[in-house]
């Protein structure tokens, strides 16, 4: 069995080895960083800030059996501030047309754009490979739980829900975007960048093209790169487009990897999600079908599972076993969406 829950400060070796196991920006292969995260994450599911920005949920997905941590998802309330911008690439088109010589062109552009108040981000997304297909649909599950929490609680979230993708690498792990505009004009290698733009973001304005990029001077493989995405990343791409997020002609300023936006009301799981008190299944309740739901806790703020069960009006129906193992009765209501 499997439990999603809200990180603990016991999970740092476990976090750590799993980024060891997964290269990902936002786990990196730090103790120190994956730490400092752990503290930030369990200060907003205590007492979350009414500065949003300052609010970052970390949950993580245990194999209850092994007692373990293999996956992670992260949601930041607010991604974007006047001390901290949310930099893009604004991908358009600009067209070229000479009436000397009767001949035109369409030339796709980027432009450095940033955003003061921006939206929420989900992202963090890792699972450990070798829990990958499962059956479990375990990648899904830990992506998920971050719109029953959102649903859950609104207020501490914005309107607007945004993702970014990574792009596909090179065979030296290297984004061919930075390699063809960041490095020339900030004379650092990508992990560099990144690790600095986590605490300071004024040299990306200082020192990056403030004008029209024009791709065709890019090489090939940075073109092609553009607004794409790598392997690994296809099926989050798909899922993400499949429940109502859409690319919105944004990518990232140092790697390329393309910008996802919903609204939160647009979302699939929150739009079909429910609050139900619960009651024992019954032998006539054969027709179960899966739901992901949240369930009360004593050791964690939040916590959610994946359930088979069966749904009406009123309530919803639950293998007594379960209901045991959790300590969950009739008073109770949980909140989730079918899975």
């Amino acid at each position: 069995m499997f439990l999603i829950r809200n990180v603990m400060a016991k999970d740092l070796d476990d976090l750590y080895e799993l980024s060891g196991v997964v290269r990902f920006i936002n786990l990196p292969h730090d103790k120190t960083i994956i730490e400092k995260k752990i503290k930030t994450s369990l200060k907003a599911f205590k007492s979350p800030s009414k500065n949003l920005a300052e609010n970052s949920y970390m949950f993580v997905l245990e194999d209850l059996e092994k007692k373990k941590v293999i996956g992670v998802s992260i949601i930041h309330a607010q991604h974007g501030t006047e001390k901290e911008p949310h930099f893009y690439l604004k991908v358009a088109n600009e067209h070229k047309y000479s009436q000397t010589i009767n001949t035109g062109f369409v030339h796709g552009t980027l432009k450095l754009g940033l955003e003061t108040n921006g939206p929420t981000e989900i992202g963090g997304l890792v699972i450990d490979p070798r829990y990958r297909g499962d059956g479990n649909k375990l990648g899904k599950q830990i992506s998920f739980v971050r719109f029953l929490y959102i649903n859950k609680h609104r207020d501490q979230f914005k309107k607007i829900i945004h993702s970014e993708l990574m792009p596909p690498l090179d065979s030296e792990g290297n984004a061919p975007l930075w390699e063809a505009i960041g490095r020339r004009f900030m004379n650092m290698n990508y992990d560099e960048a990144d690790k600095l733009s986590r605490s300071n973001k004024e040299f990306i304005l200082s020192l990056f093209p403030s004008e029209n990029i024009y791709m065709t001077l890019l090489p090939y493989e940075a073109r092609n790169a553009i607004g794409k995405v790598g392997k690994d990343t296809e099926p989050v791409k798909a899922m993400l487009e499949k429940i109502g997020f859409k690319y919105n002609q944004e990518v990232d300023p140092f790697d390329g990897g393309p910008h996802y936006r919903a609204n939160i009301d647009d979302i699939k799981p929150i739009k079909e999600s429910f609050y139900r008190r619960i009651k024992p299944m019954n032998k006539a309740q054969k027709e179960t079908k899966d739901y992901l739901i949240s369930i009360p806790s004593e050791n964690y703020s939040f916590a959610a599972i994946k359930i088979s069960g069966y749904l009406d009006d009123d309530f919803l129906y639950l293998p007594q076993e379960f209901i045991d193992m959790f300590n969950m009765n009739e008073e109770i209501s949980v909140v989730g969406f079918p899975f």
